[in-house]
Order: structure tokens, then C-alpha cells, then sequence
């Protein structure tokens, strides 16, 4: 059964509206927790636009479950990961422009700089992550790199399942599939997230060997709703 990382970025997205000190992301994780979150994922943008330095520590000494730290490449937040340790690391591509991440690492095109993040990392004691499309060229590049663990991007087929369009879901589904046995084949613990929601998550968890699901905008727009702690609970019946 894959575990459920719930990703609180939206709580702090609210909060930064205003910036203000409400709704504190700290609380949502506390809520996530009582639902079944099996990690809380943050991402610690070099912008700044939603989680705040401040968030990772509290949450560092707070959290009862693992701490997934999505971060770039770059040397301060590299630096900040470091020091902090969270249990888990997940390197992404970063645009200043994007609403939200638009796609995979491009390992093949930028391999030293990710190598020396990967290196730092797991120097401090972080199991590592790279956020990958479904790209065979892209995984073996990773796999050459020793990462712990491997996030398929899942975008393609979430905005598949969004325009109901069932053969670009098949399709996309299939490519999963077919990326998911890669990264099992090369020793390498196999993760997931993008665009997941209640509505399209069920064949993506059934994936064989699929250990992790970070989900976070699905969750937070259910939670608007009926409660984050349920929101949470909702999930995790449809990923088991």
C-alpha cells in the first residue's frame, strides 16, 4: 500500500496572501497528522511565495511524521536543507514564473549541478529524491546519480483525466507503468505527485511497487470544505 505525503504548500499560500501569521501551515500539519498523513511535503521556494525558513524549523521540531523538503538546485536552500535535515529531500526544476512546478528535473541537460546537490545531501544524512517525468533517458541519468528515491511527475496524466479524455489517460497511465518498473529495475524506491486528486489517484497508487503519493492541492480544496483532518482520512481510504 503507498503511503500518503500530504503537502501543505496551499496552506501557507493562503497565509502569505496577507502576510500575516494565519492559517499557520504548522496547524495544518498537526490536522494532516490526526488524518493519517504518513509525511507532511513543504516546498521551500527560492521566492519565498508560500513556505517560510520559519515553517520548516517549527515543523522539523513539531511533526511526529517525516518531513519531505522539496527544494532546487541552488546553493541556499541546498544550504538550508543541510542544516535542517529533514528526513527526505526532493530536488524539482524551478521557474519564477510557474504557478506551480511544470514538469521533471532535467537530469540528462544538468547532471553536475544536480550531482553536487545530490552529494551534499547525502552527505548530511538526507534520503534523496529527484522529481522526474516519465522519461527513460531521465531515469537512467538519475539512477547513474545513486538518489534513494525517484518522484514521477504525474502532470500528464492528471490534465488527461481532467479533460476526460480516455485514451491520453490510457496512454499516460501506461508510461507510468512502464516508468515505475525502470526505477524498481534500477534498486530505487519509487514515489509519485502532480495533479492527484480523489477523482484520478486510485490506478496511480495500484501501481506496482509504488511506496509514496505527495498530494497536496486536491487535499487542501476538499479541506475548504469538510476539514483537513477528513480530507486526509478521504485519501487515504482511496490510496489503500
Amino acid at each position: 500500500m503507498a503511503i500518503l505525503g500530504v503537502n501543505i504548500d496551499h496552506v501557507a499560500t493562503v497565509r502569505q496572501a496577507r502576510k500575516t501569521n494565519e492559517p499557520d501551515p504548522v496547524w495544518a500539519a498537526t490536522l494532516a497528522e490526526l488524518g493519517g498523513a504518513d509525511a507532511i511535503t513543504i516546498h521551500l521556494r527560492e521566492d519565498r511565495r508560500h513556505i517560510q525558513e520559519r515553517d520548516l524549523r517549527i515543523l522539523k521540531e513539531s511533526v511526529a511524521v517525516p518531513i519531505n523538503l522539496e527544494l532546487a538546485c541552488a546553493t541556499d536552500v541546498v544550504n538550508i536543507a543541510c542544516e535542517s535535515k529533514p528526513h527526505q529531500a526532493t530536488l524539482v526544476p524551478e521557474r519564477r514564473e510557474e504557478v506551480t512546478t511544470e514538469g521533471g528535473l532535467d537530469v540528462v541537460g544538468s547532471q553536475s549541478k544536480i550531482a553536487d546537490a545530490v552529494r551534499r545531501l547525502k552527505q548530511s544524512g538526507i534520503v534523496v529524491s529527484l522529481f522526474l517525468d516519465p522519461d527513460p533517458a531521465q531515469i537512467e541519468a538519475a539512477a547513474k546519480l545513486g538518489v534513494d528515491a525517484i518522484e514521477l511527475h504525474t502532470g500528464a496524466y492528471a490534465n488527461a483525466t481532467l479533460r476526460h479524455d480516455s485514451e491520453q489517460t490510457q496512454h499516460t497511465l501506461e508510461t507510468l507503468v512502464a516508468a515505475g518498473r525502470h526505477v524498481r529495475a534500477a534498486g530505487i524506491t519509487l514515489n509519485a505527485g502532480h495533479g492527484l486528486t480523489y477523482r484520478n489517484v486510485k490506478p496511480v497508487a495500484a501501481i506496482e511497487g509504488m511506496h509514496e503519493l505527495n498530494i497536496g492541492h486536491s487535499i487542501i480544496a476538499r479541506a475548504m470544505m469538510v476539514g483537513l483532518e477528513r480530507a486526509v482520512r478521504d485519501m487515504k481510504l482511496l490510496i489503500s
